[in-house]
């Protein structure tokens, strides 16, 4: 049967299969890029030709997929971000009581930077450094990571008596805290449980001390506070 053009229509699987081709050809790009800066090479630094060499595709097929390296971080940056908080919240609404919660959501955290340690050193070599634009759209994944535990602890009723300002600057330390701890267990050796396993004791230890100064802090006026802090009462 051909169509009014006078074209045979492609079948179906073949439109699924050519899908299926680009789709693993972005993915081998993003691969290509994290096995390159996992082995040393910073990724601002890294050009099209060597991307797509590591890749085994030609450079004109890199520009199917991104318009610049910058847009293929963008991707690396996003797709990390998306499954990380999906798995940090499923741990959050588990309905584990207090340190349990925190426990259970450090091993996922953990577990994940141990199942995807090339897209993390690649996150946390570029918060720091590397462009703007990259720089910008991390800060943008710890602002989702921060308002998505507030949203989880507020209707959790965890903290009720805090303002949603105060809450939001409370998550925003836990999240810091994270991302500054991804550094230690990635560096961390493979085949030392006991090493592992007092890390994360550390990590919880860390968060439980933020959870206690939140539960008994007040929202008092600011120079209310600053005569606290001074002695003055």
């Amino acid at each position: 049967m051909r169509s009014r053009t006078g074209s045979t229509p492609k079948p179906v699987d073949e439109t699924q299969a050519r899908v299926r081709r680009k789709e693993q050809t972005r993915q081998n790009l993003l691969q290509a890029a994290l096995n390159l800066v996992g082995n040393g090479s910073s990724f601002t630094a890294l050009g099209i030709r060597e991307i797509t060499r590591e890749a085994g595709v030609v450079p004109t097929a890199f520009y199917r997929h991104f318009k610049t390296t910058d847009e293929l971080g963008l991707a690396l940056v996003e797709e990390g971000g998306i499954t990380l908080r999906r798995l940090l919240r499923e741990a959050r609404q588990a309905s584990l009581p207090g340190e349990d919660m925190i426990r259970h959501s450090v091993s996922v955290f953990v577990g994940y930077l141990q199942q995807h340690h090339l897209e993390w050193r690649f996150v946390s070599s570029e918060r720091s450094g590397g462009s703007a634009v990259l720089r910008a759209a991390i800060r943008n994944e710890i602002a989702h990571f921060t308002h998505e535990m507030a949203t989880d602890l507020r209707a959790l009723n965890i903290f009720p008596k805090l303002a949603t300002n105060t809450l939001q600057l409370i998550c925003s330390v836990v999240v810091t805290l994270m991302m500054n701890s991804a550094v230690d267990f990635l560096d961390m050796k493979p085949g030392q449980p006991a090493v592992e396993r007092e890390m994360i004791d550390n990590f919880v230890k860390q968060i439980i001390m933020v959870f206690l100064g939140a539960a008994h802090w007040e929202e008092e006026p600011t120079h209310s506070l600053s005569d606290k802090i001074a002695g003055r009462q």
